[in-house]
């Protein structure tokens, strides 16, 4: 119930800056605000360990997860920002036993 909860604030605090984001031009703070609000709200990635930075555009990804498809899927989903024009991804994958 509190997961539905959280999942169900966090598309409303997406819904409510893709709103106030279509009136403003696209910066790199904007961006990087839309891209944790995706990491985070994604039930795969689950990007609470993930950080993003962005320069002109270009999205920086570090952190940690736990296989490459979280790895490959935090990418597509930065990719979807408006805005962003390239994403480096520099996330780990945690080494079993760590």
């Amino acid at each position: 119930m509190i997961s539905k909860i959280c999942a169900s604030l966090t598309l409303l605090c997406l819904a409510v800056t893709v709103c106030l984001a279509a009136d403003k031009p696209v910066n790199d703070n904007l961006i990087v605000d839309q891209v944790r609000i995706k990491l985070s709200g994604d039930q795969d990635v689950k990007g609470g360990a993930l950080q993003a930075e962005s320069k002109q555009g270009v999205v920086t990804l570090t952190g940690t997860v736990e296989t490459l498809q979280q790895k490959e899927k935090a990418t597509k989903l930065a990719k979807k920002i408006k805005g962003v024009k390239q994403v480096i991804n520099n996330i780990e994958i945690k080494k079993h036993g760590s």
